[in-house]
């Protein structure tokens, strides 16, 4: 059985950025209130004529061009998003379309942060099984489309964004994923969501004007349960492959909020100078954040052959995993 690798990351960001201090022209915040609470500075701001399905596949093709892999090659598509082009046919689909990967199938996951973390173990299990050989695994969001601009408390957290990377075999036992080990909690699920718009409240004029299509989250109650349950995902992978916090090279996670993954990587005992943060450039990119992060950690060198990486990830739902990959 052969584990998978990373053969390629990308990333897409679109042109327009949005810092703290125009923010401040917009709700009653200031810069530094925000900087101190999230460790956010600016966050991109997708242009009016971009969707999801385009960020998407700007992000692929970066993607594919450092696996070395046409489209045409691609079996498998996952795209991990909430918010897609359109609610029928899937994001994946229109991305499969656009990249001419005319033998792959394609589909999207909705586990919202934790989107790209689901989506890479997902990919793992068909190519450990020998059923896949290539897989693109995206995740994309166009949240500034979805956030009540006058709620200052959530407005000011999510970017526009998308990252990707292509999966496949390697032969070398020593390289590649080791495990990943998901979870959710639907009990937690009002903390964090969009209610409007859906089968239990559909678009209507009431929906609309009590914003009910637009974020609803309860940021302290987020923070708790993060904090709860993302160490004891990490040590549950770590001792899933008989390995301590010390052997973790580098730490690539999903970034929310700077105070969640330095308050995890601190309980773990792990130094704050192996995460790769952006949350300052970024914000919160929810599903595009941790293959933003692993893109970023690529073409800067910082991972070598050999290294280990810890990934977590936690999103509505409650949904939220962690993985060990062998660079």
């Amino acid at each position: 059985m052969a584990y998978s690798h990373v053969l390629g990351t990308g990333v897409y960001a679109p042109s327009r950025i949005l810092t703290n201090q125009d923010l401040e022209k917009v709700v009653n915040t200031s810069s530094a209130w925000i900087t101190e609470r999230t460790g956010i500075k600016e966050r991109h701001i997708a242009a009016a004529d971009e969707a999801t399905s385009d960020m998407a596949v700007a992000a692929a093709r970066r993607a594919l061009a450092m696996a070395g892999t046409d489209p045409e090659a691609l079996d498998i598509i996952i795209v991990g998003t909430i918010s897609p082009d359109m609610q029928m046919p899937s994001c994946a689909v229109i991305v499969q379309a656009k990249l001419g990967a005319t033998r792959a199938f394609a589909f999207d996951l909705s586990a919202a942060c934790a989107g790209s973390l689901y989506g890479i173990s997902i990919a793992d299990q068909f190519i450990r099984s020998g059923k896949a050989k290539r897989v693109l695994v995206v995740g994309a969001e166009i949240l500034s489309r979805l956030v009540d601009w006058s709620d200052r408390s959530s407005c000011v957290l999510f970017g526009d964004a998308a990252g990707a990377l292509v999966m496949g075999p390697t032969p070398d036992p020593s390289r590649g994923f080791l495990s990943a080990h998901l979870h959710s909690d639907g009990n937690a699920a009002s903390i964090l969501s969009i209610p409007g718009g859906g089968s239990r409240y559909p678009q209507s004029e009431e929906v609309l004007a009590k914003k009910m299509h637009k974020i609803a989250m309860n940021g302290r109650e987020i923070y708790k349960f993060a904090i709860r349950v993302l160490p004891d995902a990490m040590l549950e992978a770590l001792a899933a492959n008989g390995l301590k916090p010390g052997a973790i090279d580098h730490v690539v996670s999903h970034q929310a909020n700077a105070r969640i993954v330095e308050s995890v990587v601190d309980r773990l005992g792990i130094p704050r100078d192996k995460c790769w943060l952006n949350i300052d450039r970024y914000g919160n990119t929810s599903s595009a954040s941790l293959p933003i992060s692993l893109d970023e950690a690529n073409r800067a060198g910082r991972l070598k052959q050999g290294d280990l990486i810890a990934m977590m990830a936690i999103g509505a739902g409650m949904a939220w995993g962690s993985a060990l990959l062998r660079w």
